[in-house]
């Protein structure tokens, strides 16, 4: 089956994340990606594993109609079984031309749960809002990567029959354990195997809720807690003058690192006592996962399907929250040393991940919906 794959873009991001995931890893199915934009992280990784990819070119804020053709003729000249297209405004975009262009099969994707008009952009909910709509006419499935993003979706308007959830899965021999990768982050940070670390990995935007963290940590730091954290993500470095400011404000520039962009996640991950989700909105947050298929423990707000991941393996709090972050790492930071019980609990949180989103049974889920 030839499934033609259309994306907003392919920058760092948990569907961009899944997709690559998908295509290099299916061996059923005959895989090509359409950006709408540029080919930024994983184009470059797609057109080296043998997945062609091509750039429509199309600039934020701007439909040109000479790239709607040539999107269109793209379509034609490839004739798919199936176009998947994933997020928002490839649902619009793609969707409509690839039914204009004669292919019956179309499924959408949808990796979002909560908008809010705070966090997201007016235009980002003005399409999600349309494509309610739409949803009745262009797509033939509608695939959600969470459970809370069906529920959500259905609430707005979005054809409840067509709606699909197929959860996001990893490949578990690449995000495993690895004491290597964590004695060498740890050793490259000056810090030994007796330092608590707390961490997370997200990029710099407002749904993320650095400001959460960083507020849960002063509060732990004004307590006497000895800890270290390491943030990694898209502008998670030193030259961002407003995390860089926040840092200062609550006195952690000596137990906070920031670590950018990174490609080492599994060492990062293992190299964790605790990882943090502090954000606001998710939909299924794929470095929650991650990090407990590492083997780390992880406190999450109770955003997206985050909760429903944990299980009974870590924390849950309401988002927005920073006081009841802190009562929940500080509790997880006294029940690491108890060595025994925490390496049970390291074994159960990557067993969780194994037993439920492993990669085969996301790839045969989507060939389910397509078939």
């Amino acid at each position: 089956m030839k499934v033609l794959h259309i994306i907003t873009g392919l920058g760092d991001g948990g569907a961009e994340s899944a997709l690559y995931r998908l295509c290099v890893s299916d061996s059923k199915c005959q895989h090509e990606v359409i950006s709408l934009t540029g080919a930024s992280k994983y184009g470059p990784m797609l057109q080296e594993a043998g997945i062609p990819v091509y750039c429509l070119g199309l600039t934020k804020g701007f439909v040109s109609l000479i790239r709607i053709v040539s999107l269109w003729n793209a379509i034609r000249s490839r004739k798919p079984a199936v176009v998947q297209t994933w997020m928002y405004h490839s649902d619009f975009i793609g969707g409509l031309v690839a039914r204009l262009a004669g292919v019956s099969r179309v499924c959408w994707g949808i990796h979002h749960s909560l908008l809010h008009f705070e966090n997201s952009k007016f235009s980002t909910i003005l399409i999600s809002r349309l494509n309610s709509v739409l949803s009745y006419f262009i797509p033939a499935k509608i695939i959600c990567c969470a459970e809370s993003a069906k529920l959500v979706h259905q609430r707005i308007g979005y054809c409840k029959w067509k709606i699909e959830v197929v959860s996001n899965g990893y490949d578990l021999s690449y995000f495993a354990p690895t004491s290597l990768g964590r004695s060498n982050i740890r050793r490259g940070l000056n810090w030994d195997e007796m330092v608590p670390v707390i961490g997370a990995v997200a990029r710099f935007c407002p749904e993320k809720d650095y400001k959460n963290l960083l507020s849960a940590l002063g509060r732990l730091k004004r307590d006497g807690t000895f800890f270290r954290c390491m943030l990694v993500g898209k502008g998670v470095s030193p030259d961002n003058e407003l995390l860089t400011n926040w840092i200062n404000e609550l006195d952690l520039v000596n137990e906070v690192v920031l670590l950018g962009q990174r490609d080492d996640i599994p060492s990062i991950m293992s190299a964790l006592d605790i990882f943090v989700l502090s954000s606001v909105s998710e939909a299924f947050p794929n470095v929650v996962s991650e990090a407990m298929a590492c083997g780390t423990p992880c406190v999450v707000t109770n955003v997206g399907d985050a909760a429903l991941i944990v299980g009974e393996t870590g924390w849950v709090v309401p988002p927005s929250d920073s006081e009841s972050l802190y009562y929940a790492i500080k509790l997880a930071l006294q029940d690491s040393r108890d060595k025994v019980q925490w390496k049970d609990r390291q074994i159960l949180s990557r067993a969780c991940v194994v037993q439920n989103f492993d990669l085969p049974t996301m790839i045969n889920s989507y060939h389910r919906v397509w078939s």
